[in-house]
């Protein structure tokens, strides 16, 4: 409408083969690009002296996570003004270690083993399904913070409706 293309938020982490690729680059792609700067790349560099260039990815992945963890719960606590609970950082630890143990075995793999995709891609869709189910979302449903989203989408929309409603309403007299 105005010109701008934007960036797309996701690109489609349904079709994921494996926990790198959807975090890598399919899931919230805004985040996961500022992270790469921020966190992921500061960290490879400086582990890359004291590991080499082949290790240094897996503590900067380690630190991605924990750092969208950590801003997952404080996001969570501004919006909620509940206590954190951790979960949610766990949930993050834990796809960051899986993602470090999934790059370990394609290092000592070295590509001779590759499972198809229709095997990976229903494996990791499940695994980050399972494990939000686990450890993401029970902080929200527990503090109502779900309903308290839809509750505002429904306040939404019927403003929408009004405005609509009186819109056409002056235009039909």
């Amino acid at each position: 409408m105005v010109g701008l293309e934007l960036e797309a938020p996701s690109d489609e982490p349904y079709v994921a083969s494996s926990l790198q690729d959807f975090w890598g680059k399919r899931w919230n792609l805004t985040v996961t690009n500022t992270l790469r700067h921020t966190v992921y790349k500061p960290v490879r560099s400086v582990s890359a002296v004291f590991l080499g260039n082949q290790l240094a990815p897996l503590p900067a992945a380690l630190a991605t996570f924990l750092v969208s963890g950590l801003m997952h719960e404080l996001l969570f606590y501004y919006v909620t003004r509940s206590k954190p609970t951790w979960e949610m950082t766990l949930f993050f630890i834990l796809h960051g270690l899986c993602v470090v143990f999934e790059f370990g075995i394609k290092i000592g793999l070295k590509g001779k083993l590759e499972l198809p995709w229709f095997v990976s891609g229903p494996l990791t869709v499940g695994f980050v399904i399972l494990t939000s189910f686990w450890l993401f979302f029970p902080p929200v449903v527990r503090t109502g913070a779900d309903a308290l989203v839809l509750e505002e989408f429904r306040t939404f929309g019927e403003f929408l409706k009004g405005r609509l409603m009186t819109t056409l309403g002056h235009k039909l007299s």
